[in-house]
């Protein structure tokens, strides 16, 4: 047999390995600081209700052995601005398109939404 085949690695692989290394890392930063960001802002947006209509739905299913679901609401204000939110499986359920009501948030963490 070639003894070739059983050493470590070339240089190009070595520099692949490290290449994809540093990117993860990179991705996983990049992650962390956006969450942090996006945490930070809505941390310092005040506490807001104001009226709103139910206009869309969506759910994002992801994973493989064991499933996870996101769900979000669209709200459009009166303002005629649309804002989707993250909400609970539970409000999820709870809530339909055109339902019209109170929405209380801060930035894009839903607090509720009370029907008229």
């Amino acid at each position: 047999m070639n003894s070739m085949l059983y050493t470590h690695g070339t240089g190009a692989f070595d520099a692949f390995g490290t290449l994809i290394v540093v990117l993860f890392i990179g991705s996983l930063i990049y992650a962390i600081a956006k969450g942090a960001s996006q945490w930070s802002r809505n941390n310092n947006s005040p506490d807001v209700t104001e009226n709103a209509t139910v206009v869309a739905k969506r759910t994002e299913v992801w994973g493989h052995e064991h499933a996870h679901t996101n769900y979000y609401v669209t709200f459009q204000l009166e303002n005629g601005e649309r804002l989707e939110l993250p909400v609970k499986g539970t409000e999820y359920g709870m809530l339909s398109e055109s339902d019209h009501g109170r929405l209380s948030h801060q930035g894009t963490r839903y607090h509720g939404f009370q029907r008229d």
